[in-house]
């Protein structure tokens, strides 16, 4: 399905000239439009900026990146949500370009290609992909963020195709807006994070790009969703363009009470586990059987969901009791890990990633995906396990 004609728009910015090209994700005419614009001798421009960040570029000119993910260094740093939400954003671009016979990110390949082969340099000025999708949970309420997130990834793990509504919202807007809205109940407080910043993050960096080195023309090859803010983004010039930047990619910190409660959790369980041995041996022990049992069978229950070796299964059915316990580590760090030692992950399953995640049984046939799997469902099991044994224990204790 191809769109109208890709809108230009030209902005006079920091003493030059930028040029901003309106793409779409689902029409080959605006990676044609890229090429019409550059194969003239670079059709004039002194660069090229697309809507990118490091790890995407690096994506597209670097296909087998994958394959030197550190699992282990994904699992203890933390980083398993962010992974596997990036993995399933691509996974949908990937529905995309099953539906509509064009390659994911066609236009911004096509933009680094022309660049290259006229000695352009490449600016990349778009937001970090990890630190959007943090900031825009950080703008939720948990319960919000909850449906949200499962809401999305139901939609990016689904095989259906991507309706027409879908369509037209992709043609106008933003891939990364036009995904999350699909499952928002408003759009107000995610527009701030995934457009309203990325507008001023991007026009931040082409005036930092402009006054690091002598650009008359830039051709920025954007998404048609971002021209209007960018455009508006670029007249307001900063004074200390790399200050605004910082602090756009600074993540909210948790607040000080989410960050407290799983102490006073840890507190209230050992509390309880005294006082019950203070009342009888007997039931202290037996307080102690119920969360083990409790915690550690949903932790496994998570672990067998996901399909793990049945060897994950026994260390995850041991591990959650006594990582609930201690807020430092999870159990889904510990299932993970012990999950990537007895199933390492082939050269061939990284290689396969990304077609294996277009349908929903890949992300328990491919390794890769399946270690996150671990490491995500052993932890919700292990954090439902806390709070169904908490009131399991409290329950006995007050009937004793």
């Amino acid at each position: 399905m191809e769109t109208q004609e890709e809108p230009l728009l030209t902005v006079e910015a920091g003493g030059a000239q930028v040029t901003l090209l309106g793409t779409a994700h689902v029409s080959r005419s605006s990676a044609a439009k890229v090429q019409e614009l550059l194969q003239q001798e670079g059709g004039g421009f002194d660069a090229v900026a697309v809507e990118l960040c490091p790890s995407r570029y690096n994506a597209i000119v670097n296909p087998d990146s994958l394959s030197r993910m550190d699992l282990f260094a994904v699992i203890r740093e933390g980083r398993v949500y962010m992974v596997a939400a990036s993995l399933a954003l691509s996974a949908y671009q990937q529905r995309l370009a099953e539906q509509f016979d064009i390659e994911p990110g066609a236009e911004q390949r096509m933009a680094i290609e022309q660049a290259r082969q006229h000695g352009l340099p490449v600016l990349l000025i778009d937001r970090e992909l990890g630190i959007t999708l943090k900031r825009a949970a950080r703008n939720l309420g948990w319960w919000r963020r909850l449906n949200l997130f499962s809401g999305l990834l139901a939609g990016l793990l689904s095989r259906e195709q991507v309706s027409e509504e879908e369509i037209e919202r992709l043609k106008q807007g933003d891939v990364l807006e036009t995904t999350f809205a699909e499952f928002a109940q408003d759009r107000a407080d995610l527009y701030r994070p995934l457009i309203a910043e990325r507008d001023r993050y991007m026009a931040l960096r082409l005036q930092q790009s402009l006054g690091e080195q002598p650009l008359a023309r830039v051709l920025a090859v954007v998404g048609a969703g971002h021209m209007k803010g960018l455009a508006e983004q670029l007249v307001r010039p900063s004074a200390a363009p790399e200050t605004e930047i910082a602090a756009l990619e600074q993540v909210p910190p948790t607040s000080r009470l989410w960050r407290l409660l799983p102490w006073v959790v840890v507190a209230v369980i050992l509390g309880v586990f005294v006082y019950g041995f203070t009342r009888s041996p007997a039931l202290g022990w037996n307080l102690v059987l119920d969360w083990v049992l409790i915690n550690g069978s949903l932790s496994a229950l998570g672990t067998i969901l996901a399909a793990a070796h049945p060897l994950t299964v026994v260390g995850a059915f041991f591990a959650a009791p006594l990582t609930s316990l201690n807020p430092t580590i999870g159990a889904g760090m510990v299932a993970g890990g012990i999950e990537l030692s007895l199933r390492r992950p082939s050269v061939g399953d990284f290689g396969r990633l990304r077609s294996d995640l277009s349908g929903l049984r890949g992300w328990w046939r491919n390794r890769v995906s399946r270690v996150l799997l671990v490491f995500i469902f052993s932890s919700l099991g292990s954090a439902l396990g806390t709070y169904v044994a908490g009131f399991r224990i409290v329950g006995r204790l007050v009937g004793a």
